[in-house]
């Protein structure tokens, strides 16, 4: 298991929570606590350790070809499907010289254990969860055990994606607050005179400055220093991750990818042999774009011609997944999901409807569903005060942090988040009925 810990499993149950800051680390959430880190093949620790690289990889491609769409190099009806439902400041504001080559600095995928390998359901590039698992590294490396990343990679891992920047303003909206807590005990641990957890209401910065965007680009007009703020950053004054690139927080990025029309510039932007483990990692996604196909089309892999048949297929073929692809405050957790196996007919009909009717404010995706493979956990039930065995299905979070700058810039893991959730529940979400662990070389 990865460990030399002495502790009974109580022991290290007792240990974890009384480890927890007093302030909690999420406001008004909880999670059961495990008795032990996740346990992870060598194998996936590996194909773990090498992913960073090649998700960095797929952000610099999609970035290339949304701006070469825009340039004109490209057609351009991807821009057309990254643009849908953004105001025109979005738009400018992505498409700005200052921000061209700027990618997210924390990588983070959302990843399912499944019969066939691992899959990425979805990549976060603003996510919840850096100051919760560097806290679960560093309390189960307390208690003996060997976590991935140790307890101080995730530490190091975020510090360094500021560089040399005296100063560093962790900036919270309150649509995200939260997480507030979180980024207040890890900026505690950092350095209290280098990193600060600052309001939405801030708005004076020193020259050489840096900002972490924790807050979301659909919630600008909600948060007052927004717009002094990122104009500050365009004149590369102050720098600023993830960069306001409302296109790179697209789910339907996947979509993209697996779109034969790109297949060719994809491979450039990539090389062959990334493309292929990236075909096998991100699951078929199509946009649901209600524009008429010719008489003789069907979408790829399908065999609809239009999206109101999607409603009429059976259960057992709706091994399907509908999701709100980005810029929408449905946009993430277990909200704007719909699981269409998981549904009665009337309501998978429904959000189908929606899906078709909303694709110009707010497209979505529809994604192949793999589902994941069961797993034994257990956690520590205070209130009985005895262990409680779990069967469920596990989300893996990895996180990277992407130091140095342009070509010369790497992704390097920090540590695994294990999100252990009842195998009834079919969406996997940090819920109450939740295990949260961090992950050891089983």
């Amino acid at each position: 298991m990865g460990t030399d810990n002495q502790l009974s499993p109580e022991q290290t149950a007792q240990h974890v929570r009384q480890s927890l800051p007093e302030g909690g680390l999420f406001a008004g959430h909880h999670w059961r606590i495990a008795t032990r880190p996740f346990p992870l093949d060598k194998k996936i620790v590996r194909q773990l350790e090498q992913l960073g690289r090649l998700l960095l990889k797929f952000y610099k491609a999609a970035n290339t070809i949304y701006h070469w769409s825009a340039e004109g190099r490209l057609p351009d009806w991807p821009i057309s499907w990254l643009d849908k439902g953004k105001p025109q400041s979005i738009i400018d504001l992505q498409r700005n010289r200052a921000f061209r080559a700027d990618l997210p600095r924390v990588i983070r995928p959302d990843i399912l254990l499944t019969e066939d390998g691992l899959h990425i359901t979805e990549l976060d590039s603003v996510p919840g969860g850096i100051g919760l698992t560097t806290w679960l590294n560093h309390a189960y490396s307390k208690a003996g055990f060997k976590v991935i990343g140790g307890g101080n990679d995730m530490l190091e891992g975020f510090a360094g994606i500021f560089n040399d920047a005296a100063k560093v303003h962790l900036v919270i909206s309150e649509e995200s607050g939260t997480y507030r807590p979180e980024m207040e005990w890890l900026a505690a641990q950092l350095n209290p005179d280098r990193f600060f957890v600052q309001g939405q209401d801030k708005a004076d910065f020193a020259k050489g400055d840096a900002i972490y965007r924790f807050f979301e680009l659909f919630d600008l007009p909600n948060i007052p220093a927004a717009e002094s703020l990122l104009a500050t950053a365009a004149t590369k004054q102050i720098s600023i991750t993830p960069p306001p690139k409302a296109f790179l927080e697209e789910k339907m990025l996947f979509a993209l990818f697996h779109n034969r029309n790109l297949a060719e510039v994809w491979r450039q932007q990539l090389g062959d042999g990334f493309k292929r483990t990236l075909e096998s990692l991100l699951p078929v996604t199509w946009v649901i774009d209600p524009s008429p196909l010719p008489p003789h089309a069907a979408f790829p892999g399908l065999g609809l011609t239009n999206w109101q048949q999607l409603k009429d297929l059976s259960q057992k073929d709706r091994n399907l997944i509908l999701k709100v692809s980005g810029f929408s405050e449905q946009a993430w957790g277990a909200r704007g999901v719909w699981l269409g196996s998981d549904l009665p007919r009337d309501e998978w009909a429904a959000a189908v409807d929606q899906a078709i009717q909303s694709f110009d404010k707010s497209p979505h995706i529809l994604q192949k569903y793999h589902r994941p493979i069961r797993v034994d956990a257990e956690w520590f039930n205070f209130d009985l005060g005895q262990v409680q065995p779990l069967q469920g299905r596990v989300r893996l979070c990895p996180y990277y942090f992407v130091h140095g700058e342009f070509e010369t810039a790497k992704a390097k893991l920090g540590g695994v988040l294990a999100t252990i959730c009842p195998a009834d529940k079919k969406i996997i979400h940090g819920m109450s009925d939740a295990i949260l662990a961090p992950c050891t070389i089983n």
